[in-house]
């Protein structure tokens, strides 16, 4: 069984994830692609994380993808996280992860609409609203939630739920049924109301994408292939690995791992996967610096982490396991940024660097910068480093 190193994972990082400058990508769809989708929770993260991968790319080029050309698609996917992917790996996404849930979600809409008194016979009163917003989608064109509740008043009924409880509260039915359209593949997500970190956005039926639908897609062939992308990207990776990103079962996951040609290594005393055909070490890139966003894909796509962490996880992620807006350095990290209340973008370096390093670190603070201009970019999920930052 070959070793694979702690300097060798993150010479594959640097390679991999289009980070090292030699190996950015050329395209916004190459690097998200490259990446098996950006996580897009956080609507800013996608174009920090665009940027910080795709050498010359503006505000506006990441725009035109998702919402001129549409070669971008916004959608639910592995551990039900939003992710923004190119047509090609959306279609398998849908397939692979998204369709598995959408009985279990409609029955618990049905269960959220008979408690909250709504209707009495929840199904078929959920079915036809889903029919009827969607066809008042197809005859509007693109619209946002508001604008198609004035067309199917059902949509403005509110629900209840967790009385008694913390977290009690009340949601809109559009919110839901939009949802599970989108979460059927029916509807996707269009051009938001406001800025780049907006996430209120148009809805617009899928052949505004996928002119001739989404097709039919096994879903044990979609996931072999999201996982033979995960492997080319983040491996040597763990099983433990690959079942916290994606969030399927062990069952789905070695099924998938069977249809696959995967040979094992050595990593820190622990068995990991890489591809048959990409067991051979790859050559180390140039030295790098990059500020990623927070939740962006290369720190969570493993939950083994300390080899790219090491003691910064304090700092750097919230209690529910989120990380926030970290810099990195030739596959590792050594500090975390964020923005002040002048819009500056504002930096701390963890650990002890070298004066080259530093000076690299202070340039990149710039280009970032530049890129959000006057835009305010606030993290869907503050952690403390972020959030000292920002006072």
């Amino acid at each position: 069984m070959r070793t694979v190193t702690i300097d060798e994972r993150r010479a594959r990082l640097g390679v991999r994830h289009n980070l090292a400058g030699e190996y950015k990508a050329d395209t916004v769809e190459a690097a998200a692609g490259r990446m098996v989708g950006l996580h897009a929770s956080d609507p800013a993260s996608v174009y920090l994380a665009v940027r910080a991968r795709v050498q010359g790319v503006t505000v506006e080029l990441i725009e035109r993808a998702l919402y001129e050309d549409r070669s971008m698609l916004r959608i639910l996917g592995m551990r039900r996280t939003m992710f923004a992917a190119p047509l090609e790996l959306a279609r398998l996404i849908q397939a692979g992860a998204a369709s598995r849930l959408v009985a279990g979600e409609r029955k618990r809409m049905a269960g959220f609409l008979a408690a909250g008194g709504v209707t009495g016979e929840p199904v078929a009163w959920l079915k036809e609203l889903e029919e009827a917003t969607f066809e008042a989608l197809e005859e509007s064109g693109p619209a946002f939630a508001q604008e198609l509740t004035s067309k199917v008043p059902g949509l403005s009924e509110q629900i209840s739920f967790g009385e008694g409880t913390k977290w009690a509260g009340t949601m809109g039915v559009s919110t839901r049924v939009l949802f599970l359209l989108a979460l059927d593949g029916r509807i996707g997500r269009g051009r938001p109301r406001g800025t780049w970190t907006s996430s209120q956005h148009r809805w617009a039926p899928i052949d505004h994408w996928f002119p001739d639908g989404l097709g039919e897609v096994d879903p044990g062939e979609a996931r072999c292939q999201i996982i033979r992308r995960w492997l080319f990207t983040f491996g040597p990776g763990t099983m433990d690995d690959i079942r916290w990103w994606s969030g399927w079962t062990v069952a789905e996951i070695r099924r998938a791992l069977g249809e696959l040609e995967v040979g094992e290594v050595d990593v820190d005393g622990r068995v990991a996967l890489l591809l048959s055909d990409d067991l051979a070490p790859v050559k180390p890139p140039g030295s790098w610096v990059a500020f990623l966003p927070g939740l962006d894909p290369t720190p969570m796509g493993w939950k083994e982490r300390e080899w790219y962490l090491g003691p910064h996880k304090a700092a750097l992620f919230d209690r529910n396991g989120n990380i926030g807006p970290s810099i990195w350095h030739d596959g590792r990290i050594i500090g975390g940024w964020g923005q002040n209340q002048e819009r500056k973008v504002v930096y701390r370096i963890l650990e002890p660097v070298s004066s080259k390093v530093t000076k690299d670190v202070a340039q990149e603070a710039v280009a970032v910068e530049d890129f959000i201009g006057h835009t305010k970019v606030t993290p869907r999920f503050r952690t403390p480093l972020e959030a000292q930052l920002a006072r």
